[in-house]
């Protein structure tokens, strides 16, 4: 079973490391000017990359709303246990992908 205090202090750190992209994404996504005096090609590239930038930004806000619901259920019974098979997922998939819920053959299918 996997060891709650290095679990719960690894979700810290990636919503932590989240937050900064949250920021960073942020700032990468204000508007376009349409006073600014680009071309209409590069003013066209530069409304993509925001399109782009804020899919980015809203993804990365999901994960970390996803990982503060993971920290409410981590003294659930069920937490760490694959949905579909009902087997523990491995302590190793945990780390890397927090808010798993199914294990490494059930995700495959």
């Amino acid at each position: 079973m996997i060891n709650k205090t290095d679990f719960t202090e690894n979700i810290f750190r990636e919503i932590h490391k989240l937050e900064g992209k949250v920021t960073l994404y942020k700032s990468l996504t204000a508007p376009v000017s349409p006073d600014n005096a680009i071309g209409r090609i590069s003013r066209m590239d530069a409304i993509n990359n925001k399109s782009v930038k804020e899919a980015s930004l809203r993804e990365t806000e999901k994960r970390i709303a996803k990982l503060h619901q993971l920290l409410d259920r981590i003294d659930d019974k069920g937490f760490g246990i694959c949905n579909r098979c009902k087997k523990p997922i491995p302590e190793k998939r945990l780390m890397i992908i927090p808010e798993a819920n199914l294990c490494v053959e059930c995700n495959k299918t």
